[in-house]
């Protein structure tokens, strides 16, 4: 039985994760917005513009639900960080997957002997 190579698939997962960036969970949306002046474009009969966009974060962390505008100039940042945030959760699985694994050729080694 040869572990290397699911030995070799962790060390590249954990350096996967030592090289990530900044992360945050949570999705971006778009949102558009109708105000309450009557005379506004927003209310316009034939062609409403809505005020917009306005980026929306939208998040669960430690329980609590939360959300919150991005700016314009970060929003480009934030959907790096969320990217990074699901890959780390695709990392973590793929090592637990190859860890149960690994224990698991262990144990079937054991009992040949």
């Amino acid at each position: 039985m040869n572990l290397k190579p699911i030995e070799h698939q962790i060390k590249a997962i954990k350096k996967q994760l030592v090289e990530m960036g900044l992360m945050h969970p949570g999705s971006l949306s778009e949102q558009f917005n109708v105000c309450g002046n009557p005379t506004c474009r927003c209310k316009d009969p034939k062609d409403p513009q809505r005020h917009g966009p306005y980026h929306q974060l939208s998040y669960t962390w430690r329980g609590k639900s939360s959300t919150r505008f991005v700016r314009q100039e970060s929003v480009a940042k934030m959907r790096e960080k969320i990217a990074n945030y699901k890959r780390l959760q695709e990392l973590v699985k793929e090592w637990v997957d190859l860890s149960m694994e690994l224990e698991r050729q262990e144990r079937a080694a054991q009992q040949k002997h």
